[in-house]
């Protein structure tokens, strides 16, 4: 990672947009509950639809939202009934916008310094790739005008918004998508920054103060997915990217110093096809090259509607297998812009094509017909004749591009610990935003606003308070910047251990996560029992990690996990019963202390067995 003047050099640009659900009772603009967990199963039901395009307001098409429609996709929505209703599938208009979520994305406006509006007018954001029936988003402006202060820096909040949650994908196919609707309609809130963030450390430090102001607030979801982060990076020569869906903020700097790297590859790529003289030559039917063949890639497809389609790339030789980003080459770019067209990828010159099968004859006669000289490089693409029509075609543009340079895109996060992105779509713009006509405009009231500011998150006095109890400044951030931070606070409340307490969520648990302990799907109420039977003297400290690896494996309550596992403390004349027994056995207080320790190590508490040998 470099320094804030190197970036400033290369022309860096960024932005965030901070995406939050929040926790409140309903959805937001219908009755269906946002707690899904606690919701009870209801009749399962599927409905199907395909989605097209239309003009937003400026009266245009937008290109992302035309891009998808081309793909042709069939959605497929699984309802649940008590988890979702008619508003969620487009059957039946939204109902009065949610009054809790409001007032919570007032909050919220009001710790950023924001200015709000007068009266909302919600909007619809065309969303053409499935993850909403209706093909929009409902998003409605609460505030603009706002800032924070980030290590001394003035950092400017130009708006936040209050939208819908989409649906979550259950299967992702060629051409066709199957998604639940539970999620659909859950409020969450997006604050937004001006694309002026210094360096991908400053964008970290940024998300992590706006997360830990709506965290602190106990008015937002947890858990994973409950909040994530879009990332819009640019340098000098290169155009904006979207980077979609990273939800943990640690690795928010990898993520934008890897788009930064994969941009200045791409340029230097574009300057090299351009010293060359490179071109991308017409698209040619291949398929009775490939009768027979035993290429895996391509006999798949081999029927009446198989095909195989090929295209030229003058002046291409070395470049389509060169790196742009870890893992991933110029040719896995152009592959990803296939691949959304249905097919399984593509096979390009640069790879070791006899390792795929290919025969000296087959690759001889595909070059003939594509006209491939020395310097050349060539693609193929195999399946259906619908489906090669349009992954040629998208092949061809990001090939056709790279003469360009950097194709402005939406990029989702790939999660292979590389931190690097894939193509999802052509950029969007403003064309996709036109008014909502099925929601009534709503006026925000002077009371309103003073209930906002009583409820108004505040970091410093968060941080103060945090401070009086555990007596430590570090661990004091750490639990501020935790997402365990309202399960910390509803512990502490009753407990003589606050610090304890602290460490356990913070590093204790961290620790059995890294060792492959599925932590996180621990619940509050669990951690409520384990506390409390620690606090009541039923356990000890070295207990508390045992019943935590058996939280981890099976939901079940504590103190069933204590019997199962013997775990139960041994104090006051028992143990006292046992420091007797030691002594006959060895002398000396060390050695009576590991004879105990070396027995009952979970079962008895290292100062109360002192206390008694003193």
């Amino acid at each position: 990672m470099h320094d804030e003047e190197y970036y400033k050099s290369i022309g860096f640009m960024c932005g965030l947009e901070l995406h939050q659900r929040l926790a409140t009772a309903h959805k937001l603009f219908c009755d269906c509950p946002t707690n899904i967990i606690a919701a009870k199963d209801g009749s399962r039901n599927s409905l199907s639809r395909q989605q097209r395009a239309i003009a937003g307001e400026l009266g245009t098409i937008d290109v992302s939202a035309g891009f998808e429609a081309e793909r042709g996709r069939t959605f497929i929505y699984n309802v649940v009934g008590g988890k979702s209703c008619l508003v969620e599938i487009d059957e039946e208009p939204p109902h009065e916008i949610n009054k809790e979520a409001m007032r919570t994305a007032l909050a919220f406006a009001k710790a950023l310094k924001m200015k709000t509006v007068d009266e909302i007018q919600p909007m619809r954001k065309g969303v053409v790739d499935g993850s909403d029936p209706s093909a929009f988003q409902r998003s409605a402006m609460i505030a603009f005008d706002g800032h924070i202060d980030v290590n001394g820096n003035r950092v400017e909040i130009p708006s936040i918004f209050l939208e819908e949650e989409s649906c979550r994908a259950e299967a992702i196919h060629s051409h066709e998508v199957v998604y639940n609707v539970e999620m659909l309609g859950v409020p969450l809130v997006e604050i937004d920054t001006w694309p002026y963030i210094r360096s991908p450390k400053e964008a970290k430090e940024i998300a992590l103060q706006i997360g830990t102001m709506m965290r602190i607030s106990g008015r937002v979801q947890r858990g994973i997915g409950s909040v994530r982060q879009d990332v819009n990076v640019s340098i000098k020569g290169g155009s904006r990217i979207e980077m979609k869906g990273l939800q943990e903020i640690d690795y928010v700097d990898m993520y934008i110093d890897n788009e930064v790297k994969r941009q200045q590859e791409l340029l230097k790529i574009r300057d090299e096809l351009l010293k060359r003289g490179a071109s991308v030559g017409a698209a040619a039917d291949l398929t009775s090259i490939f009768r027979g063949t035993k290429v895996k890639l391509i006999s798949g497809h081999e029927g009446k509607d198989g095909v195989v389609y090929g295209f030229k790339l003058s002046g291409f030789a070395g470049l389509l297998g060169r790196e742009v980003s870890p893992k991933r080459r110029l040719g896995t770019e152009i592959s990803d812009y296939a691949k959304s067209a249905g097919v399984g990828g593509l096979l390009h010159s640069d790879e070791d094509l006899k390792g795929y099968g290919f025969s000296g004859k087959e690759t001889d006669e595909v070059e003939k017909k594509l006209g491939v000289g020395r310097g050349d490089s060539f693609i193929v693409i195999a399946g259906s004749a619908g489906n090669v029509a349009n992954a040629i075609k998208f092949a061809m543009e990001r090939a056709k591009y790279a003469l360009i340079g950097v194709p402005p895109e939406t990029r989702g996060v790939i999660g292979d610990n590389t931190y690097t992105t894939r193509f999802l779509r052509p950029l969007p713009g403003g064309s996709r935003m036109y008014p909502e006509t099925d929601v009534k405009t709503f006026v925000i009231t002077k009371q309103m606003l003073a209930d906002a500011d009583s409820l108004a998150p505040d970091i410093d006095a968060e941080e103060r308070r945090l401070m009086a109890q555990l007596k430590d400044r570090n661990l004091a951030r750490r639990m501020m910047l935790s997402t365990r931070l309202q399960t910390y606070k509803g512990l502490a409340e009753s407990s003589a251990e606050p610090a304890f307490i602290a460490n356990v969520l913070l590093q204790k648990m961290t620790e059995l996560r890294r060792a492959g302990f599925d932590v996180d799907a621990i619940g509050d109420e669990r951690l409520e029992e384990l506390f409390s039977a620690y606090e009541k003297k039923k356990i000890t400290k070295q207990a508390v990690e045992e019943v935590l690896k058996a939280l981890s494996k099976r939901d079940q309550k504590v103190g069933e996990i204590i019997g199962q596992n013997k775990l139960q403390r041994i104090t006051g004349s028992a143990l006292k019963r046992l420091v007797e027994d030691a002594k006959k056995k060895v002398q000396g207080r060390e050695q009576v202390i590991k004879e105990v320790m070396s027995k009952h190590r979970l079962n008895v508490d290292g100062a109360e067995l002192n206390g008694i040998l003193k």
